[in-house]
């Protein structure tokens, strides 16, 4: 019946429930729930999910309520990525899916995290690739969420200089850099890193966040309406891209936001030794991956990027801190 509906409403453009190039292992189909909202629901039940909500957007362990963390961007991706998919007419559940799941492999202390582990891990290390390695093998106790291929590509290829597949994918694609333009600006400035962006930015984005939001969303949609493409226009994806490289040079790299960058990169290669010498004291998880072939410096670094911020400091502390001695 959804499957149905699905091909009398959708765009001729949009990815159907029932073209997907399925799952690696074949599974029956659900009576209730199309291929893609079941992936949907799977990474929304899944425990790397559930631990993005403690670990760091931009800024390393923020004192306050009001900052991102991974958890909020990807909602907010997530968010702005259904509205486009819907004024489209596309796959929404598609859509949706690719979103919640785009930074499942994202590391502890945001992309000081990833870029340590990549300088660490032999094979290197990004997020992007990590997010695949979730889904397709970390989850369920190494069995994956066997999630349908144009899901995994979707997360794949998010990055700046992916491609996917899917028109969905590709609105994921632009949503995830309208999200953390937008609310790291807004953190910035609760920072006290920035005050206001320039006024070139400012006077086609916008001023505010529901501005650049509103003016940036309905550029993509009237754009890419009855297209087979998903594009902004020339004026809007320039000032984004100004945009982006503004918040590069004075938020990503600035020296007060990132002076703790360098206790991050210690901190993990500390963890990365300790465990490749023990890896008998690694999750039972990663236990299972090494029992099948896995390589150990891999699953290490599985261990490793799985952490919150908070896990992997009391691991650092209790492996490396002196602790007070008390009578018991």
């Amino acid at each position: 019946m959804a499957e149905q509906r699905e091909m009398a409403y959708f765009s001729p453009y949009a990815s159907l429930s029932s073209k997907s190039r399925g799952r690696d292992v074949k599974e029956a189909p659900c009576d209730i729930r199309p291929v893609y909202q079941r992936d949907r629901d799977r990474i929304l039940h899944a425990k790397s999910f559930r631990r993005l909500k403690h670990k760091t957007q931009v800024f390393l362990l923020p004192q306050g309520d009001h900052y991102r963390t991974r958890l909020t961007h990807t909602l907010e991706v997530a968010q702005t990525a259904r509205t486009i998919a819907r004024a489209l007419r596309l796959n929404e559940d598609l859509t949706e899916a690719i979103a919640l799941g785009h930074d499942l492999g994202h590391t502890p202390f945001g992309h000081a995290g990833e870029s340590a582990l990549n300088e660490i891990c032999p094979y290197g290390f990004t997020h992007y690739e990590q997010s695949i390695r979730v889904v397709e093998l970390l989850e369920k106790e190494g069995k994956g969420l066997n999630l349908t291929w144009e899901v995994r590509d979707g997360i794949r290829n998010h990055r700046t200089s992916g491609n996917p597949s899917t028109l969905e994918g590709k609105i994921v694609r632009l949503s995830d850099k309208i999200a953390y333009i937008n609310h790291d600006i807004d953190d910035a400035k609760r920072a006290g890193i920035l005050k206001e962006i320039p006024e070139s930015y400012a006077n086609i984005l916008g001023r505010t966040t529901k501005e650049r939001l509103n003016g940036l969303i309905h550029d993509i949609v009237m754009q890419s309406q009855g297209k087979n493409e998903i594009r902004m226009s020339e004026e809007m994806e320039t000032a984004m891209k100004g945009m982006r490289d503004f918040l590069f040079a004075n938020v990503y790299r600035n020296p007060k936001a990132k002076e703790e960058e360098k206790k991050v990169r210690h901190l993990l290669h500390e963890l990365y030794v300790y465990y490749l010498e023990h890896p008998a004291e690694l999750s039972d998880t990663c236990r299972i991956l090494l029992a099948s072939g896995q390589p150990l410096e891999r699953v290490v670094c599985d261990y490793i990027a799985g952490m919150t911020d908070q896990y992997a400091m009391e691991k650092f502390s209790t492996l490396y801190i002196p602790r007070a001695w008390q009578v018991k």
